[in-house]
Order: C-alpha cells, then sequence, then structure tokens
C-alpha cells in the first residue's frame, strides 16, 4: 500500500484534515502491525499535529507488559519508527500541504495509549 492508497484527498476543512490525518495514521499501524488502534484523535494548532491513538497493543507486547518488561516494547516501536518515518510524516505532509520538520512516537503499553507528534515547517 502506497501513501496515495492510504491518503485519497487533501481535507477541505480542519475538521475534515484532523480526521483525515486519524485515519491515515491508523491505516499505517493495521498495515504494519497487522492491527490498530481502537480509537485516534488528531490535533493541529499552528505547527503542532498531534495523534492520540487509543488500544492497538498486541499480543506480544501485552505479554511482555504484564513480565515488567516494558523497555522492550519501546525499542521495538522505536525501531518501527524509525523503519517507517518517511510514511508516517508523507501522510501528515500531504494532508497538510506543509513539510514536517521533526517527528517523535511514544507509546505507553499499560495505557495502551500511542501518541505520534509531528512539528510543521
Amino acid at each position: 500500500m502506497t501513501t496515495d492508497d492510504i491518503v485519497r484527498r487533501r481535507p477541505e476543512t480542519g475538521g475534515d484534515q484532523r480526521l483525515a490525518i486519524s485515519n491515515a495514521i491508523v491505516g499505517l499501524y493495521r498495515e504494519y502491525y497487522g492491527k490498530g488502534p481502537t480509537r485516534a484523535k488528531t490535533y493541529v494548532h499552528d505547527d503542532i499535529v498531534l495523534t492520540v491513538l487509543w488500544g492497538g497493543i498486541v499480543p506480544i507486547e501485552r505479554t511482555l507488559a504484564e513480565d515488567g518488561r516494558s523497555e522492550v516494547i519501546h525499542d521495538l516501536r522505536r525501531a518501527f519508527q524509525d523503519a517507517k518515518r518517511d510514511a508516517f510524516i508523507g501522510v501528515v505532509e500531504k494532508l497538510t500541504g506543509r513539510k514536517v520538520t521533526a517527528f517523535m512516537s511514544r507509546f505507553d503499553p499499560y495505557g495502551d495509549v500511542s501518541v505520534e507528534f509531528f512539528l510543521l515547517d
């Protein structure tokens, strides 16, 4: 699947844009993890795009978290984000029409919440 497959068109309004970003990020998770978050919300303010994703922890991550091995989960998720950085940045750039200058990602395995942060030019 390409970025164009995930991002169909550039939204007309802010609400449409936030929803499109949320859907695109969830789509990337589904494609690459085989399972996506159950809920997502995107906030856009000035030069900041922040997407919060709830749900989506995979069974192996849950097992590791229950065993107190959250550092392994964080290492895996960071490696994934590094590997797929261009895909995440690409959907946000396409949907906002602006260049992403910074991208950061965090995951809390105990709360089953992820945050994707994008700083726009």
